[in-house]
């Protein structure tokens, strides 16, 4: 029988993730109340992104179409990572009138609850064709490990 050694977690609470579950639930209520509406209402966290994880790293990938390298900022700060940048405006015509403006500019802001710890010096960042792409190696302590068991006759 193999037991595997699951990674003792400090009872630090992070802040963000409190935040975060408001957000989801505020998503879930405005999606409920589009499907019931005549109207489609459409709630937006910038930038949308997923994250995964294997037994050796976590990664991140978020969209960030129009948004240039110098205009990006990630940052690691205990287990969260923030997402920082502005998206300028496009230059603008005169004597035109929008139908719909729908494209964000300005700043934006996103910080994300890491699941496990990372190995700080060793993360990778990526920005091709819109979509930024994280690769985080997670500490030696965190990954698992296989113990293997004798029996004594």
């Amino acid at each position: 029988m193999a037991l595997i050694r699951l990674t003792e977690r400090p009872n630090f609470r992070n802040p963000w993730a409190e935040f975060e579950r408001i957000r989801r639930g505020l998503d879930e209520l405005s999606q409920n109340l589009a499907s019931e509406g005549t109207t489609q209402m459409h709630a937006t966290v910038y930038p949308p992104l997923m994250m995964y994880e294997n037994k050796d790293s976590l990664t991140l990938k978020a969209e960030l179409p129009g948004i240039r390298v110098e205009d990006l900022e990630v940052s690691i700060e205990g287990e969260t990572l923030t997402l920082q940048g502005k998206r300028d405006p496009q230059q603008e015509e005169e004597n035109i009138s929008y139908h719909r403006r729908e494209i964000k500019t300005g700043n934006f802001s996103r910080a994300i609850a890491l699941p496990a710890k990372v190995d700080l010096d060793n993360i990778s960042a990526k920005l091709v064709d819109g979509i930024l792409t994280l690769t985080l190696s997670k500490r030696e302590e965190t990954k698992p490990r296989q113990i293997n068991i004798t029996t004594e006759h």
